[in-house]
């Protein structure tokens, strides 16, 4: 263990500060932990696993998958929201990922590069707490770096004693009352939204069969709906037995990216993630359902709405129930990675109207959002 009491530059943000805290372990993933910071009274911790990209992270032609982004994205969260949740007395716990707010893919990453991925503990409720992630990727040939990824993730602490037992989060210290006031409004925010979508797709089991491509026509939703089955093995899970919120995220992407090159027939990568709502735990053991189909698709992006519905073998008297839910987006590249028209779908019934017209709405809302986003940059 190892007790530090002086000034030290944080190798993610750069900032030099002074901080006193006890370090047991600085080693995870492929790189080193990039210790902790403490600015302006508030607590932030700092971690920059170092990661390669392979060619086993990339689609055929070179660009990173989303999922394996998001799953690096989750691993960042889980160790920093475990390690503050077990900064004080009482039951050790595991931080298990709640909900990922909307995550943007602001630039590709390709083989070769290097992925750097920072976090930090923005605010804790009573029994959660909000992480911001970040993830840089460096070309080691030339040493440019750009952010591609931004991200925030909602955890709550289970005891590891009881697996039903949520545990209360260590308070942390703002920099202003305002800080603190902003945090309660996103916490109440996306516990409203999490309830609304619980109820809405929670337990309602829509599966989504593998359709004879023959007998449908392309560009309709049959005919690009798709679905991969899964079981759930011991190093998919976390110390209590459910499984990575990450592991899961890079399923659900892979479904939507068969969705979306189905419907366009070129590579395509993920633009962009809405917010995904975990509404149940996996345990190890189970069997998961991963189904995808296209919702809505405007000149230059389409939208697929991803269910992941799980089935306990050994207790299978408690049934089947729909555990994530989630929309992500996709664009479609030529082989120079310039963006392609998408082309249109063919609706076929009043649920796939409906659909397609609640996904123009949260597509027009998020173009909304990001034109005001800079303005105010600007």
């Amino acid at each position: 263990m190892l007790n530090l009491s002086q000034s030290y530059a944080c190798s993610t943000c750069g900032r030099t500060t002074a901080f006193n805290v006890l370090i047991t372990s600085m080693m995870h993933f492929h790189g080193t932990g990039r210790i902790f910071r403490k600015h302006a009274k508030f607590l932030v911790v700092c971690h920059s696993p170092l990661r390669i990209m392979r060619p086993d992270d990339a689609n055929i032609v070179g660009n990173v998958h989303g999922g394996t982004i998001l799953k690096m994205i989750e691993e960042a969260g889980c160790i920093i929201g475990t390690r503050h949740c077990n900064t004080q007395p009482g039951d050790r716990c595991a931080a298990q990922l709640a909900r990922v707010e909307r995550t943007d893919f602001l630039y590709p990453m390709f083989i070769g590069e290097v992925a750097h991925v920072s976090a930090e503990i923005t605010y804790a409720s009573k029994h959660s707490v909000e992480v911001q992630v970040h993830v840089m990727s460096e070309n080691i040939l030339t040493g440019a770096t750009k952010m591609t990824n931004r991200a925030a993730l909602w955890y709550v602490p289970f005891s590891l004693e009881d697996v039903d037992n949520v545990t209360e989060v260590p308070p942390i210290k703002y920099a202003s009352p305002g800080q603190e006031e902003e945090g309660k409004k996103r916490y109440e925010a996306q516990k409203m939204e999490r309830l609304e979508t619980k109820e809405r797709n929670g337990e309602l089991l829509m599966p989504v069969s593998a359709p004879d491509r023959t007998t449908k026509e392309p560009y309709t939703v049959g005919f690009s709906q798709s679905s991969l089955i899964h079981l759930v093995g011991p190093s998919d899970c976390t110390l209590h037995g459910f499984v990575h919120g990450g592991v899961t995220m890079k399923l659900m992407d892979e479904v939507a990216g068969i969705v979306a090159a189905r419907h366009c027939k070129t590579n395509i990568v993920t633009a962009s993630v809405d917010a995904i709502n975990f509404h149940r735990k996996i345990m190890k053991g189970c069997v998961v359902t991963v189904s995808g189909r296209a919702t809505f698709a405007s000149n230059k992006s389409m939208e697929i709405e991803v269910f992941v519905d799980a089935d306990p073998l050994i207790e299978a008297e408690k049934g089947k129930y729909r555990a994530v839910t989630a929309f992500f987006t996709y664009i479609s590249l030529d082989k120079q990675g310039k963006p392609l028209s998408i082309p249109p779908m063919k609706l076929e019934g009043d649920g796939e109207q409906k659909r397609f017209e609640d996904g123009k709405m949260r597509y027009l809302q998020n173009k909304a959002k990001r034109l005001a986003d800079k303005e105010r940059q600007q």
